[in-house]
């Protein structure tokens, strides 16, 4: 392509230097509903009432840290009405009396960020590539991973893994991930197998959950959880919860609860790691090598999705290289983060910031 058509229509794919914030984590998909009442026209009313509000919840869940949730106030479909973009509906289904359906739900961005704002409501808005956790369970010294004896694999795989920012899965166990890794070595972080795993589950992130039946006070049992992360995206690398248990109270209720809070923990942290600080305004100039305007849309479309980054500002570019001045929330290290969930790495060389597209699954270990 010659230089001159090259230099339009890149210039061209630039258009807007303002970048739309992503609003994947906006969308609520899966609401079900199913309400009998008085006619299928009335049920139909009340359940729409219904799934909107368990899709608002389900939003603040996953932005709000959990601490906060109690800071957020009850609205009334009213007042929802006003952050609601639009809905879908599926596998709709009535009868004279009943409505059943599941519904998806995309919120407003720019309105739900003004209500927790003017709320003193912290939040994050960054989704986080997915991970894979790794249960092992340990009772009297002896651990278990892919055993059929492992009811803490089971009450994990009973939660919803993927309502917040964070989307978990489990392995299978089948004989291949038997092959790959046994629990003493997720225990031990044993690299090279942690890393195998990972890529055959297309996962940058994997994250060994260990629960230790423990004695806690008065002799109690007591669940000791801790969550080691491996990865290359350089998030926290550590949890510890210890769970003891409640009067009257069974071991596997615990160890429910215990996967419960463990969850939380999980999304907490990420969201402390990625809260929109608002207050803190900062820019970036980087350096983007490309190879065609290909890459440059791109990198363009990854960049459209980081919530942090506020405009972009396009300062050079040749046939080889973009210059742009990133405007951002927070610092360097948040930003770093919220990059490579989008498959970007930002890396000073030189004293200059260098942002380079990555492969999709550049970094993955092999087994």
């Amino acid at each position: 392509m010659p230089v001159s058509t090259f230099v339009l229509a890149l210039a061209l794919a630039w258009s807007g230097a303002v970048f739309a914030q992503g609003n994947k984590a906006f969308t609520i998909a899966g609401v079900k509903v199913d309400v009998t009442s008085k006619s299928s026209a009335d049920a139909r009313r009340r359940a729409m009432a219904d799934g909107q509000r368990q899709a608002f919840q389900r939003l603040m869940r996953r932005i709000v840290i959990s601490d906060d949730l109690s800071r957020v106030p009850k609205l009334g479909k009213a007042d929802i009405d006003e952050y609601v973009l639009d809905f879908a509906v599926a596998n709709e289904k009535n009868s004279p009396v009943r409505y059943l359906a599941d519904l998806t739900y995309r919120f407003k961005p720019r309105e739900v960020r003004n209500l927790l704002r003017d709320l003193e409501i912290d939040f994050a808005e960054t989704l986080s590539k997915p991970v894979l956790l790794l249960p092992v369970y340990e009772v009297a010294a002896a651990k278990a991973l892919w055993d059929d004896s492992n009811p803490w694999k089971d009450v994990l795989g009973e939660l919803s893994l993927n309502e917040g920012l964070v989307p978990i899965s489990l392995p299978g166990g089948d004989l291949r991930d038997i092959g790959l890794i046994g629990a003493e070595q997720a225990v031990a972080g044993d690299e090279q197998r942690i890393e195998a795993i990972g890529y055959r589950y297309r996962v940058n992130t994997v994250m060994v959950a260990h629960a230790a039946l423990a004695t806690g006070p008065r002799g109690r049992p007591a669940f000791r959880i801790n969550v080691i992360s491996y990865g290359s995206d350089e998030r926290a690398g550590a949890l510890e919860n210890f769970v003891t248990q409640n009067p009257g109270e069974k071991v596997g209720d615990m160890l429910k609860r215990a996967a419960e809070l463990t969850i939380a923990t999980i999304e907490d942290r990420w969201k402390e790691d990625n809260l929109i600080q608002f207050e803190r305004e900062a820019v970036l100039a980087a350096t983007l090598p490309i190879n065609s305007l290909t890459d440059w849309v791109e990198a363009k479309k990854r960049l459209d999705r980081i919530a942090v980054i506020q405009k972009l500002d396009l300062v050079l570019f040749s046939r080889n290289e973009a210059r742009i001045n990133i405007f951002y929330l927070g610092d360097a290290d948040q930003l770093s983060l919220a990059l490579a969930q989008t498959d970007m790495q930002l890396r000073q060389e030189e004293g200059n910031w260098m942002l380079r597209l990555a492969r999709r699954d550049q970094n993955r270990g092999r087994p």
